[in-house]
């Protein structure tokens, strides 16, 4: 019999684990190794003050705290981050920002309760109340061409090398306005992988665009917008949250954007 739960981290990548299974195909019946997408908590803290606990995939952390910082609006900028450690143990990764004594003591009344699953932006917020942010109007932002989605789209799906072994990964992804990929980061989350592209943005100001291989939904609009990106591309559907948020904030949402086709809806 297969032992089902023998797995084992691939030390090159460890954003993949491969797996022991049994294959049923066509009446017959293979036991053989699968690759599938690492899941692991990530614990981040900042100052030594726990936050949140988010299911991830355990590469570019410090993207990922410091996108998640800015996209959460707990800092404004990266410069406000001053150091980041990460401490890997058996059960997952501690990552720990040092901030302004002042950012920490705001964080104590607003911290999050409980983790975060990867498919989930707003586990752990206490109230509807605390959900809600205010988000400044982002100036005007170029539009990019269908060539340029259509350019970008295919950049992301031969980028995607974790999900191209294990089939489970989400990705975003930094174009110019050519559609050439600047920067791509992966996730088993959408959430997560469009915090560890802010956080790469967030040292590497250009004029581009962000684009994700997930749905539009409310908080993936209100993190790029509070970011500061100006134009949010999808090749799922929008929610109607994601849609009311973006024309508040003037963030251009773009969806169903595929091969020479795309709609803006705001």
């Amino acid at each position: 019999m297969a032992e089902h739960a023998h797995s084992d981290v691939n030390k090159a990548d460890p954003s993949v684990v491969s797996v022991s299974r049994r294959l049923q195909e066509d009446g017959t019946s293979v036991e053989n190794c699968d690759a599938v997408v690492a899941e692991v908590p990530v614990a981040m803290s900042f100052n030594g003050i726990s936050y949140a606990v988010m299911m991830a995939t355990p590469c570019d952390l410090e993207d990922f705290i410091r996108g998640f910082a800015i996209g959460e609006g707990i800092v404004d900028s990266a410069r406000s981050i001053f150091d980041i450690d990460q401490e890997f143990c058996e059960v997952g990764v501690a990552v720990n920002a040092t901030v302004s004594n002042e950012t920490a003591h705001r964080l104590k009344s607003r911290r999050r309760s409980m983790a975060g699953p990867s498919g989930c932006g707003l586990c752990g917020i206490e109230s509807i109340e605390h959900m809600t942010r205010d988000i400044v109007p982002l100036q005007a932002a170029n539009l990019p061409s269908q060539a340029a989605l259509d350019s970008a789209l295919s950049g992301m799906r031969h980028g995607q090398v974790v999900s191209q072994s294990t089939s489970g990964a989400h990705a975003a992804v930094w174009c110019d306005m050519d559609g050439s990929i600047v920067a791509l980061r992966e996730d088993v989350g959408r959430h997560n992988a469009l915090d560890k592209l802010i956080g790469w943005h967030s040292s590497e100001l250009a004029e581009g665009f962000v684009l994700v291989s997930s749905r539009a939904s409310y908080e993936m609009v209100a993190k790029a917008a509070t970011a500061g990106i100006g134009v949010l591309a999808t090749v799922s559907a929008p929610t109607s949250m994601a849609i009311e948020t973006a024309k508040t904030a003037n963030l251009k949402l773009i969806a169903f954007a595929s091969n020479g086709r795309h709609a803006l809806y705001s």
